[in-house]
């Protein structure tokens, strides 16, 4: 169904003067928000998927070609911090730039091979150093994911697969969700030993029924469509292509207990009209509003799974906002840059064979005085931008 062809669920005012029902404006509110979560779900699938296609290609080509310069200046630095030409200070900032050059390569891009020549400057060396930062690291995510999605983490968190922590946060939330269904069953258990009042009664008598009828308008919605429209009851081959199409839509829907997209395929196949969704009555309105705040949920909560894993690739927390758009906008950003830093450290070589031109530049280098970890964030943060800039 095309988006020009496709019905939307809403409730009118039947005339001017009319005001909606609380229950009403709750409905048109709950399909607008399912309907640009879908939209936005939808984006990033869609996003995500060339995302990665294009991280995967000139990305992936322009950083292989990047790391291949910086080792060959951080070799050129080494082959020159024994030369007389280079005083104290010149050889302090010689070591730092090998040592923060060659961490950047192994921590982000895997190559180890790096690790004596970091060992040979550093006076820590590199495994420690690991374990140092990781722990650190692992602690910060923890406590930012734990806050964010109100779960308890226990151990360290291994940061090695963004996959394996979206997979233990999904396995945290539905742990927490079975226990507390298990404490409400307790608590109901407990509750049901206790002789019950007339209203507790009533209460429990009134859920039973809201979930029935909750359960009950799904299946109504989906007995009338499928009455109507199952292929097999037309003549008409390009009818029964049709209504084929549709049912699938309808099955995929009842499967996922969609009752928006349910509503919407009534409109679609005309069994429902304008008059109907505007006379729809206050206490089944309420169980519908019921079901669709459940769907919106579950709609938050796939995004959710889908972005998190990408958020943590990113270094960004995952209380920051993040757009399908603005993350195509900072890979081709983070395109352009590696493009230039290819260019600039290129031009760098060639003038540094001539060790006075170094000389000349160290010189105007300023090692941070920052300690190490002082901001962590910058840990988390950090924009990627090529380390090497005097």
């Amino acid at each position: 169904m095309t988006s020009s062809n496709r019905k939307i669920a809403k409730i009118t005012p039947v005339a001017d003067n009319k005001t909606l029902s609380k229950a009403q404006k709750q409905f048109n509110a709950l399909t607008k928000k399912i309907d640009a979560a879908k939209k936005s779900l939808r984006e990033w699938q869609e996003t995500i998927s060339d995302y990665y296609h294009k991280v995967g290609g000139e990305y992936e080509e322009l950083t292989q070609l990047y790391n291949s310069e910086r080792i060959k200046l951080v070799q050129l630095f080494d082959g020159a911090y024994e030369n007389k030409l280079f005083k104290k200070t010149d050889k302090a900032k010689i070591q730092h730039l090998i040592t923060e050059i060659t961490e950047e390569l192994m921590v982000e891009q895997g190559m180890t091979e790096l690790k004596d020549l970091y060992n040979k400057y550093s006076e820590i060396d590199f495994d420690t150093l690991q374990q140092q930062d990781n722990a650190i690291a692992g602690d910060f995510i923890k406590a930012m994911v734990e806050q964010t999605y109100g779960v308890e983490i226990e151990g360290e968190l291994d940061l090695s697969s963004p996959e394996q922590m979206m997979n233990l946060m999904h396995e945290k939330l539905q742990d927490q969700k079975a226990r507390e269904e298990e404490q409400q069953r307790q608590a109901e258990e407990r509750r049901s030993k206790r002789k019950k009042s007339a209203k507790q009664l009533a209460q429990e008598a009134k859920k039973q029924q809201e979930e029935q009828s909750i359960s009950q308008s799904i299946r109504e919605v989906y007995r009338k469509l499928t009455s109507a429209l199952h292929p097999d009851r037309e003549q008409d081959p390009v009818e029964r292509e049709r209504k084929t199409g549709i049912m699938q839509r309808v099955n995929a829907a009842y499967g996922k207990k969609d009752l928006l997209s349910l509503l919407e395929l009534q409109l679609e196949a005309e069994q429902i009209d304008q008059t109907h969704m505007n006379n729809i009555a206050e206490d089944r309105l309420k169980y519908i509003n019921k079901i669709l705040k459940e769907q919106l949920d579950e709609l938050q909560l796939e995004i959710d799974q889908l972005v998190f894993p990408i958020k943590l690739q990113l270094n960004m927390p995952p209380y920051l906002l993040l757009s399908p758009k603005r993350l195509l906008q900072e890979l081709e950003l983070d395109i352009e840059e590696i493009r230039r830093a290819v260019s600039q450290i290129r031009e760098e070589l060639a003038a540094y064979q001539d060790l006075t031109i170094l000389k000349a530049s160290l010189k105007g280098y300023k090692i941070p005085k920052r300690p190490r970890g002082e901001d962590f964030d910058d840990l988390f943060f950090d924009e990627s931008t090529p380390p090497f800039r005097f």
